[in-house]
């Protein structure tokens, strides 16, 4: 007999599992980058088990459920939340709620809005960005579906995502954007994460490059070039002394004396 849970998965049933997931998420099960992954998962997933794992630890959900209804949308003249920095800065991190409309204001100062681990209870991520000689950057996880227009006025708006396949239902992140002498980003984890290690791999080339004023006995070399002896200099031969042609000098220096 077969076992069942090697029975190969249809697009409905991914279909399924997928607004499954969307729902989770407006319940506020799942962070948006959880939502992200798992939806990329169930996209890729070849069977039923596969698809099942998905949600084994969501309620109910431990089985290849029926399509589920559509999130309820935003009631109309609900405020908008907003994070404002005027020659300063406003940074919203870590896990936090997305109930409501967002709206990014920097001038002369930097809005940062990190969207991976929030919890998001909308259809749709609605942002407002103006940048006024400033910058507004929002961090998402890669494969979100980023829909960033608006006018850039002496300034720069831009997506640097790396977006899911054609046809994949993922998460929307909307950006209204106005910039003014001011940048409007929207970067994935790949823009995200690499520069703290990118700094951590420069300091340690930098600490291997100096290793000759150490006095470590071999000079370090960037990968790939022969490492070289480096030994101790000898007495009197340091890089101020100078060959005595004449075998010694008179009162053991470097410099030579008048007469």
């Amino acid at each position: 007999m077969n076992d069942p849970g090697g029975i190969r998965a249809s697009d409905a049933e991914r279909e399924a599992v997928v607004e499954q997931l969307r729902v989770a998420s407006v319940e506020g099960r799942l962070t948006l980058g959880e939502l992200t992954e798992r939806t990329e998962a169930a996209y890729t997933a070849v069977t039923q088990a596969e698809l099942a794992v998905i949600t084994s630890d969501l309620p109910g959900l431990g089985h290849i459920p029926a399509p589920a209804p559509a999130p309820v949308p935003r009631k109309e003249g609900r405020s908008r939340r907003w994070f404002v920095a005027v020659m300063g800065e406003s940074k919203r991190r870590g896990k936090w709620r997305i109930d409501q409309e967002l709206g990014a204001v920097a001038v002369m100062g930097d809005v940062e809005l990190d969207l991976r681990e929030a919890e998001v209870r909308t259809g749709v991520v609605d942002i407002a960005a103006t940048a006024v000689m400033g910058d507004v950057k929002i961090i998402v996880p890669d494969g979100v579906d980023v829909e960033l227009d608006g006018v850039a006025i002496m300034g720069d708006k831009k997506v640097q995502v790396i977006e899911a396949p054609p046809g994949m239902n993922v998460p929307v992140v909307r950006v209204r954007a106005f910039a003014l002498m001011g940048d409007i980003k929207v970067i994935g984890d790949s823009r995200a994460k690499p520069v703290k290690k990118a700094w951590a791999a420069w300091r340690e080339q930098w600490r291997e490059l100096r290793g000759e004023l150490t006095g470590e006995p071999y000079r370090r070399l960037p990968p790939g070039v022969p490492q070289q002896p480096y030994p101790p200099q000898a007495p009197g031969h340091g890089l101020h002394s100078h060959p005595d042609p004449h075998g010694e000098r008179g009162h053991g220096s470097g410099w030579s004396h008048g007469h």
